[in-house]
């Protein structure tokens, strides 16, 4: 969410680098450890700008890779704009606007792409509205629509999952979903750790499933405050951003989310941009794009060294 601080900073001045402390992306905290085993990249190279954050998307956060169209990323805004998700380039070109009914929308904070259920082989766009910063949602919700077959703008209905914590309430900033199985799962946002990492089994639009709480991610050193995260295609490293920097959980061979939560937290490349909401991973997973609130910011990509 945006905060009046970082807003009046912003508005001075939207420059690269511009509302947050640069990050060191070399030495040992900076993707110089290699990710033996796993698929993916063994090493990070360093960032790289691709394009601008569009006019469109003022409060971008949350970006996930699209199943059907290579080269595009699914983006929305949160809290206090239209119910909608946009399709975008890396560039930040706008390629279709998707109107969406059937709910209003509270504080969507992040998205992701994957299968529509378990043993569904057909992608879904899902939506968390679960951002929550005064801690008084006793019921949140994901939104899952059909990825669109052709691009282009739309109107489409959403259908309305809820669910609740089993400890409370949490404000909640970060989904994801596992390929191979269409599980999900979000991470909350707190100030004592990277988050608590909840599962979402067997939701149902008529009734409020529980999560289960499957562990808690710990960076080195004292970063918290997760915003934004992705699962990696192999299901074996996650991606987890904060507002500084950008953390990798790593656990070869895992087979399944309760594993990978136990994984080793690596610090990977990330980049200087004014609200750091949003992370995705590149369809190959051989990289990812990072995105920022506020038009102008830069889209930052990474790729294999």
């Amino acid at each position: 969410m945006r905060r009046a601080s970082v807003v009046l900073g912003c508005v001075l001045s939207m420059a690269w680098g511009a509302c947050t402390r640069p990050q060191a992306l070399s030495g040992l905290d900076a993707g110089t450890v290699a990710a033996e085993g796993l698929p993916g990249c063994l090493h990070y190279g360093e960032p790289r700008r691709t394009g601008t954050v569009p006019p469109e998307l003022p409060e971008l956060s949350g970006l996930a890779a699209s199943h059907r169209h290579p080269g595009v990323f699914w983006a929305h805004n949160d809290s206090g704009n239209a119910f909608e998700v946009f399709a975008i380039n890396e560039a930040g070109q706008v390629l279709a606007r998707v109107t969406l009914t059937g709910a209003e929308s509270r504080d969507i904070e992040d998205v992701a792409v994957g299968p529509c259920a378990p043993g569904d082989t057909r992608p879904c766009i899902w939506l968390a509205d679960t951002g929550d910063n005064f801690g008084l949602r006793r019921e949140v919700r994901l939104y899952r629509l059909p990825e669109p077959e052709v691009l282009g703008n739309a109107t489409l209905a959403v259908e309305t999952l809820p669910f609740r914590y089993p400890d409370g309430t949490h404000d909640t900033e970060s989904l994801i979903i596992e390929q191979q199985t269409g599980r999900l799962a979000v991470i909350t946002k707190t100030r004592k750790s990277l988050g608590e990492v909840f599962a979402l089994d067997g939701l149902r639009p008529d009734s409020v499933t529980v999560a289960t709480k499957l562990g808690t991610l710990h960076a080195p050193g004292e970063d918290h405050r997760s915003t934004a995260a992705d699962l990696h295609p192999g299901g074996q490293r996650m991606l987890v951003r904060t507002y500084s920097r950008v953390w990798e959980v790593r656990r070869p061979g895992a087979t399944s989310l309760e594993e990978l939560v136990h994984g080793d937290v690596v610090e990977v490349p990330g980049a200087s941009q004014a609200q750091a909401e949003a992370v995705a991973f590149l369809p190959d997973g051989r990289g990812y794009l990072l995105g920022s609130e506020f038009t102008g910011q830069p889209l930052v990509r990474v790729d294999c060294r």
